[in-house]
């Protein structure tokens, strides 16, 4: 049975859990490309791009503990909330790390999506991840679960967004209550699906 959700205060371990949970990802084969001989590493810079963002704004990070350590995690963000110098500067230099094509594709997923966002105030779920040796074990739900707690918790949040690039993923979450704000095709490899849950 998969522990209580609980607050994370180490970047690293959740960055640990969302490569394992993303490593094959269609939105980590599109931005890192299709033929990078380094792409395990390029995977834990991108992913710790993403955490770092949310560690450095003081915004949510949170998981599951299990006999293993940490076996899932997610992370949440408010959406336009103010980018600190010393994520302006991790930026700068991850992308200068990961290559100008890479950045470029990212801002081309990021681009896609961005129509589609809710304009009341709500959290963004930006990543929640499973190790695949636990996957379907109930990790997963308890993390959303949290995430829709803290948005009803929260009096400036009405609700949730997410973002999706697997189609399957689609019906799982209308099934706890969000519903597609949008769909675009980024590139022929890549769809992704504008998701939100009001509280």
């Amino acid at each position: 049975m998969p522990g209580e959700v609980i607050r994370v205060d180490d970047p690293d371990r959740v960055v640990d859990v969302l490569c394992d949970a993303f490593r094959d990802y269609p939105v980590m084969r599109f931005v890192l490309g299709p033929a990078r001989s380094d792409y395990d590493a390029a995977l834990r810079t991108l992913v710790g791009l993403f955490v770092m963002s949310r560690a450095l704004r003081g915004e949510h990070l949170f998981g599951v503990m299990g006999e293993g350590g940490l076996e899932a995690a997610a992370i949440v963000s408010r959406p336009g909330a103010p980018m600190p110098p010393s994520l302006a500067a991790l930026r700068e230099e991850v992308w200068a790390k990961l290559g100008a094509e890479a950045h470029g594709r990212y801002e081309a997923f990021a681009a896609a999506c961005t129509p589609f966002q809710p304009t009341k105030p709500h959290l963004h779920l930006n990543m929640i991840g499973v190790r695949k040796r636990v996957r379907r074990t109930g990790r997963a739900r308890l993390l959303l679960d949290h995430v829709h707690a803290l948005s009803r918790a929260d009096p400036s949040s009405e609700g949730v967004s997410l973002t999706t690039e697997h189609p399957d993923n689609v019906l799982l979450d209308e099934h706890v209550g969000y519903v597609v704000t949008g769909h675009a095709v980024v590139s022929p490899e890549l769809e992704t699906w504008s998701l939100y849950r009001p509280d």
